[in-house]
């Protein structure tokens, strides 16, 4: 994890880039291999999605696993830091449906 950067930041950046949400939704759903991510989310590039998963695991919220296997087999999964900060997503998502539920 980068130690410089602050959770602050962290959140500021991962929430405010869709894919990055999206990302993280497609882990939490069991989806975590490059190539099945890519394909469930129309419109994510595969250059996108590499940028964000490098981003999460140098934040220190994903873990990447190669299995030495020809040809290779990546898979991304969350790290303890990375379960800890799901809570904070989930704790966005719980106020966002407060609001709606409120609204009307």
């Amino acid at each position: 994890m980068d130690k410089k950067l602050s959770v602050g930041a962290m959140v500021e950046s991962i929430v405010g880039c869709k894919w990055s949400l999206s990302v993280i939704a497609l882990i939490r759903q069991g989806i975590n291999r490059p190539g099945a991510m890519q394909r469930q989310v129309d419109g994510l590039t595969t250059k996108v999605l590499n940028e964000r998963l490098v981003k999460l695991t140098r934040f220190g919220i994903l873990h990447k696993h190669i299995y030495p296997e020809s040809p290779p087999r990546v898979e991304y999964e969350f790290t303890d830091f990375g379960r800890r900060f799901l809570t904070i997503i989930d704790s966005i998502e719980q106020v966002q449906a407060e609001l709606n539920n409120s609204a009307g």
